[in-house]
């Protein structure tokens, strides 16, 4: 008989082990004494201590006595009869009732089970003060003792199973939340992709095959009396399809910035010095130090953008002459520096904002770099130039993200 609660755990398992193996031990011990005092009914108390055994075991073995409380009910009153027998032959029964309060107090209801623990302590005392012909209160001290122990062990492993059980509910509630919410989490990212998607979808591509598609209509009917026309429209109409087809491909490669296609970032930053220098009155020299290494795609772009904003700033308010930017792989991180000898300014002073910028100041760098988990830094003063560094940790692509298909 498994005495535990319905969801069997390996503690409960082994108390109900221990419980099989103490009804044992109290009926051997039973029937060892009678047979070592040389009683002359021995044979008898072994025969009801066996008898007892058997009707424990039976229950133990049938696994309906656990899930149908008529057949348990029933049980007990075999073991009860049995038991009273035993107790009747012999005063070493009476120890066989510290199993049978366990018993009763968990196969029947809290009521009945305290009734029956306590008709079971009045048998034990009844039958121990027949046996030493006599009354006192030293025999009622042992069965009430060990009937009050029962009850508080039975009571408070129950009352620790309820809140175990609600824990464990509670616990299963909590992690439906978080599927739940980690589900709409995902369709809301799902939802807003599609969102972004079909606006850039709208604004560039869907345009752009409208233009092409109105174009082609007007060489159409340019053709028969204007074939320089029609040329002319043919070819915008090309044009208008090469410009597309970048922005799908742009669109499958992540949006990944075409500086960085089929380029290493200290080339893309190699020629973005160049640009600068061919286009405006600055020298823009460019050097790595360090061994440079394959860094995410979200932190190449990301110092490409800084470097791109940086040079920007410098052509646009420093009225500076030159500009160095080097590449600096510096074991755990790889920095980024860009240097000036512009006018400068008071980084302790807001900036006027300017719609040339296009938005991306110095706070909006500072926000990318956070962004990936990097940092922003700016020294200047009036007169004296401007350095700013972009530092990063040196993570590998290979450790960070999958290479993009080509």
């Amino acid at each position: 008989m498994d005495t535990t609660a319905p969801a069997l755990t390996p503690a409960t398992r082994a108390l109900a082990w221990c419980l099989h193996l103490l009804v044992v031990t109290l009926l051997v011990l039973a029937g060892a004494r009678a047979v070592a005092d040389g009683r002359p009914d021995a044979a008898i108390i072994v025969v009801a201590a066996a008898v007892f055994a058997l009707v424990y075991a039976a229950g133990a073995l049938l696994p309906g006595i656990r899930r149908r409380r008529r057949a348990a009910v029933w049980w007990l009153v075999a073991m009860a009869a049995a038991w009273l027998v035993l107790l009747a032959l012999s005063p070493d029964g009476v120890w066989v009732a510290f199993p049978l309060y366990f018993l009763q107090l968990h196969l029947l209801p809290r009521r009945a089970g305290l009734l029956a623990v306590a008709a079971t302590a009045l048998a034990a005392i009844i039958a121990l003060a027949g046996h030493r012909g006599s009354f006192s209160t030293a025999l009622v001290i042992g069965p009430a003792l060990g009937a009050a122990v029962a009850v508080a062990v039975v009571w408070g492993y129950q009352a620790l199973y309820r809140e175990s059980e609600q824990r464990r509910r509670l616990i299963e509630q909590l992690t439906a939340t978080r599927a739940d919410l980690a589900r709409a989490q995902h369709d809301a990212g799902v939802l807003a992709e599609r969102e972004r998607l079909a606006r850039e979808i709208h604004d560039t591509l869907a345009q752009g095959l409208s233009s092409i598609e109105l174009l082609l209509r007007a060489a159409e009917r340019a053709l028969p009396g204007g074939p320089e026309a029609a040329v002319d429209y043919v070819g915008q109409a090309r044009q208008a399809a090469v410009d597309n087809l970048a922005e799908a491909r742009r669109f499958v490669a992540a949006l990944s910035p075409p500086a960085l296609a089929g380029a290493t970032l200290a080339g893309a930053l190699e020629r973005l010095c160049a640009t600068t220098s061919a286009r405006h009155r600055v020298t823009a020299h460019f050097r790595v130090t360090g061994t440079p290494v394959p860094l995410p795609t979200a932190h190449e772009v990301a110092l490409l953008r800084v470097a791109q904003s940086a040079l920007a700033n410098t052509v646009r308010h420093a009225d500076a002459t030159t500009a160095a930017l080097t590449l600096n792989y510096l074991g755990d991180h790889v920095v980024l520096g860009v240097v000036d000898d512009g006018t400068g300014f008071d980084p302790g002073q807001p900036l006027p904002r300017r719609s040339e910028d296009g938005g991306f100041g110095l706070a909006a760098m500072r926000a990318r770099m956070r962004s990936i988990g990097g940092s922003l830094s700016v020294e200047s003063a009036p007169g004296h130039g401007t350095a700013l560094a972009a530092r990063l940790p040196l993570v590998t692509r290979g450790a960070d993200e999958p290479e993009a298909d080509s």
